[in-house]
């Protein structure tokens, strides 16, 4: 595949700070992921947040998410698509610059002004990908909390296409973690992951299978949950 963009014309500006939302790179990227990247047509769409180690489908948590998702579902019915930090970014392409590349979590940012940002930014992304995908896949789950989880409702506001959002939120209410500075926890939590089962589940139609899961504080991902 041809690089998203050529080596010898990319930025030197740094892709670990909080910047990183305005980086040039960042946004060309996505603005090719939006506009010229063709999505495959699948049964189910799954949208799972952006990893600290990368690629994303090495790290722990994409692991964990997906010996859930592919316990119920074939990998030919599923197209995992990753959002966050990096914007919107379809999985098979997780080892492209920059979205191999890039350091800056958006989950430790405390400026209100990038925090504001990102979200109108990424629910844009959103809603555009969800518009141009509109009959590439016939079911959508997005699996995401604390600002991400924003992003989506704001981009869902923005269209009418149905987005299935877990985990629940009377599950995320339940289980708050009022004495960490990120409240919501980690979605490897397994309450928050029978959500996710359920959903999948649903989708297929049947029973829900029993889910091997690692435990969320051995995750290597969610370190800066660690408040």
């Amino acid at each position: 595949m041809t690089p998203i963009i050529p080596e010898n014309e990319r930025s030197d500006k740094p892709l670990d700070t909080a910047d990183l939302i305005y980086h040039p790179d960042m946004i060309r990227a996505n603005e090719w992921v939006l506009n010229e990247y063709e999505a495959p047509h699948r049964d189910v769409c799954i949208f799972v947040p952006c990893s600290k180690k990368k690629p994303y489908h090495e790290s722990p948590s994409h692991k964990i998410f997906d010996r859930l998702i592919f316990s119920i579902l074939k990998p030919e019915d599923v197209h995992i698509v990753v959002f966050g930090t990096c914007g919107v970014t379809p999985r098979e392409l997780d080892t492209e610059y920059p979205f191999m590349d890039y350091q800056f979590i958006m989950g430790k940012c405390s400026v209100a002004t990038v925090k504001r940002d990102f979200i109108k930014m990424e629910s844009e992304r959103l809603a555009t990908y969800l518009e141009k995908t509109r009959d590439n896949y016939k079911h959508r789950i997005a699996y995401c909390i604390g600002d991400f989880r924003k992003a989506m409702e704001k981009a869902l506001e923005m269209t009418d296409v149905e987005v299935v959002l877990v985990p629940k939120e009377e599950t995320i209410q339940e289980n708050l973690q009022l004495d960490k500075k990120f409240v919501y926890g980690s979605l490897n939590q397994k309450k928050y992951l029978k959500d996710f089962s359920d959903a999948i589940s649903s989708v297929k139609g049947g029973s829900v299978p029993e889910i091997d899961v690692t435990d969320e504080n051995n995750t290597e991902d969610d370190d800066w949950f660690r408040f």
